[in-house]
């Protein structure tokens, strides 16, 4: 990765002149451009109190950030949680054109140039936000270079309080370059050096400045758990830092749609080749650098140094929890996120680094744009609204999801919470937002777990986001020694991952990894399954030139299940689950007849209990203590039969005499079939480059004389 050369004065005369004009007015703001002198170093070291809060207001920047930018709400929004084989929207396509052309690749590149559809790329927005984070991370990174002790605490290499907040700021800048990088692919390097020169550089040389900067921060720092003065997991450790560098050692080694009107050179200047894929697409090619497999390498050693040192995060393979009221769990997964939604000020086990939010404090966009819906109110209900951005695409949910999966339940659910009464309602599936539509939701975050609830306004949680943990540390490292030929590692942490997800005996990893086809595309699917519904599978399969494959497997089978639903009534998937037209519901007081309105796991062998299964889901316990008055209304669960068998005309019924009333399920998807069908990636052709980045905004080209790629508009 290094050489003798230095890496940042190679990007800054070599890239830059191959780059395309100087930066923008709008970014200029945030820049210094001024090296920090020795006075100004003392001062930020003086005390470690003072280097602290010089660091606050780069962690303020990214929290912002974080959570209305690019991991919240803005263009993680947008396009991340919606646009993949997996998930997907809940709104008509028509409705929302801001989202679902950038979500779609722009129509296979057709509608790159249509200003007017960027509703969610804004002038002054995510770019500038991640700009003002990288200059405020560069003054402390340049005040610390410039300190009398720095050579020698590099050289040392040992951790200490210096070089704890020295790694912080380096992490803070990397997180916000790895962030622009994946939204506008090729921008400006920005050092805070008078040397600066602010025009547009390849990401590749990026990459490699960054990660040269953070292998060198990464043993100066403390592991997550450790830090002096530092209980939590908001701040950056050198166990983020060295998932980090695996993180963006796979996405600088992966497959990438880059314009081709930019000389491609690595960080010592020397030019790079690359391997194509597919067709070009508005003068871009998709492909890697030919010299991926360096990358692979650090990831594996990165990752691997998490695994053997995770400081204070723990990956439990067993439930901890004891059963309640007679609720069950043993569920190691869902423990995860059932640790997510208690203490305000908690963090869970398996995470190593959360963008934590302050319950009653900012925009909380896990429940509420992530999470399962309501169709409560924005104030005094119970649970306020959630609106539901991201929803499962149904044939992931019914064909690809084993049933045996004890995630499923966890990542996807069919119910929403009525918040005015505090009772559960079906999902329907025509288009809609909250709980009045959409479809299968995403259920990992879900007001109705929380140890205590905010109930005055909408957005106002307090659910972190978990940013990093060791489950992508483990699938990381398994998909690093796959591509390296180390098929024995690979396997094991692919197993570790996949048999905590299934009751014992039941994962079958050398069956999965059959049906896969290989062991690597075994680990990618894995993935998928384990971060469904959390907006981490779009990136994933750009980078692993896997995207045009899994999204026609998944339109494949959608086509397959809308065909039969029409024919027959119903489709069988190769898992046994059937989908069918119609489904059963009824109302039922399910804490007079379990002990509880909220449920946990489904215990093994209750498979047809129709309040228990599928698992996760119901009500808060008891929204009376938070002010509903229930009015007498006990029937507060919904109980669902036919959900995924074929029920025989005794059976329905039986049901019917029984209370139950036969719904639209699988008929309402055949009524919708456009939006489930035709939409999914509209007119993508699975070979030619995916056009997956957003435009720099007219005002910040016009300002700084930018020129965009991929077919975007020059003013």
């Amino acid at each position: 990765m290094g050489g003798k050369k230095n890496m940042k004065k190679i990007l800054y005369s070599t890239l830059c002149a191959a780059g395309v004009l100087a930066l923008t007015t709008s970014c200029s703001d945030y820049l210094e451009t001024d090296s920090p002198s020795k006075t100004d170093a003392a001062f930020v070291f003086s005390t470690s109190e003072t280097a602290r809060a010089a660091l606050e207001g780069a962690y303020a920047d990214w929290i912002n950030a974080a959570q209305n930018k690019v991991f919240g709400d803005g263009l993680f929004y947008a396009a991340d949680v919606a646009g993949s084989d997996i998930e997907r929207h809940p709104e008509g396509f028509t409705a929302q054109p801001g989202r679902h052309y950038p979500e779609c690749f722009y129509q296979n590149g057709k509608y790159a140039g249509e200003y007017a559809l960027l509703s969610y790329q804004k002038e002054d927005d995510t770019y500038a936000a991640l700009y003002a984070i990288i200059n405020k991370a560069n003054i402390v990174v340049q005040a610390t270079q410039q300190s009398d002790g720095f050579e020698e605490m590099v050289k040392a290499g040992v951790e200490s309080t210096m070089g704890q907040l020295y790694g912080e700021a380096v992490a803070l800048k990397a997180t916000a370059y790895r962030e622009l990088l994946k939204y506008f692919g090729d921008v400006p390097y920005l050092s805070g050096k008078a040397t600066d020169s602010g025009l547009l550089c390849g990401r590749d040389s990026i990459y490699d400045v960054i990660l040269k900067e953070l292998v060198q921060a990464a043993p100066l720092m403390f592991r997550v758990g450790s830090i002096p003065g530092i209980t939590g997991k908001n701040y950056f450790s050198r166990t983020y830092v060295e998932g980090l560098i695996g993180r963006i050692a796979l996405e600088a080694g992966g497959y990438q749609i880059r314009r081709n009107d930019i000389t491609r050179t690595d960080g010592e200047g020397n030019p790079l080749t690359f391997e194509k894929m597919g067709k070009d697409n508005n003068n871009a090619s998709y492909g890697r650098r030919t010299d991926y497999i360096k990358y692979y390498q650090l990831a594996q050693q990165y990752f691997k140094a998490v695994i053997d040192n995770p400081g204070t995060a723990i990956f439990h393979t067993t439930d901890p929890r004891k059963a309640d009221n007679g609720r069950v769990y043993n569920n190691p997964y869902q423990y995860f996120f059932q640790q997510m939604h208690m203490d305000d000020d908690g963090f869970a086990d398996e995470s190593i680094y959360e963008v934590s939010i302050a319950q009653g404090g900012g925009n909380d966009a896990r429940p509420y744009s992530f999470g399962r819906p309501t169709t409560g109110g924005s104030k005094n209900n119970y649970p306020c609204k959630n609106y539901g951005q991201g929803r499962i695409n149904p044939a992931f949910y019914y064909g690809m999801f084993d049933p045996n999966d004890m995630r499923r339940d966890v990542s996807c659910t069919v119910t929403a919470s009525n918040g005015g009464d505090g009772t559960e309602i079906l999902l329907p599936f025509n288009p809609g937002s909250q709980g009045k539509g959409g479809g299968i939701s995403f259920n990992k975050w879900d007001e109705n777990r929380q140890t205590k609830v905010w109930t005055a306004n909408q957005r106002k949680s307090g659910i972190n986001g978990p940013y990093m943990r060791l489950s992508e540390i483990y699938l990381g490292y398994a998909e690093a020694c796959a591509m390296l030929g180390n098929e024995g590692e690979a396997k094991k942490y692919l197993s570790i991952i996949r048999e905590r997800a299934f009751p014992a005996g039941k994962a079958n990893v050398e069956g999965f990894i059959a049906k896969e086809g290989s062991l690597l595309e075994a680990i990618i699917d894995e993935r998928g399954f384990e971060f469904a519904g959390e907006g981490d599978r779009r990136e994933v399969l750009i980078r692993t030139g896997l995207i045009g494959k899994k999204i026609k497997a998944v339109k494949d089978l959608t086509k397959k299940m809308l065909d039969g639903l029409a024919a027959n009534g119903y489709y069988q998937f190769d898992n046994g689950n059937i989908i069918s037209n119609q489904i059963y519901t009824k109302m039922v007081d399910a804490k007079a007849i379990k002990g509880h309105r909220l449920t946990a796991q489904c215990p093994a062998g209750s498979e047809n209990d129709p309040i228990l299964y599928p698992s996760w889901r119901g009500v808060n316990d008891d929204w009376a203590s938070y002010g509903l008055d229930y009015k007498g209304n006990t029937l507060t669960n919904l109980a669902i039969q036919g959900l995924f068998t074929r029920l025989s005309d005794a059976e329905v019924s039986a049901l019917l005499a029984d209370g139950y009333k036969a719904v639209d399920w699988g008929q309402t998807l055949l009524n919708n079939a456009d939006e489930y069908y035709k939409y999914l990636f509209y007119d993508y052709d699975y070979e030619t480059a995916p056009i997956h980045y957003w435009p720099f905004t007219p005002n910040v080209m016009s300002n700084g004389g930018f020129t965009n790629g991929y077919g975007f508009k020059q003013e």
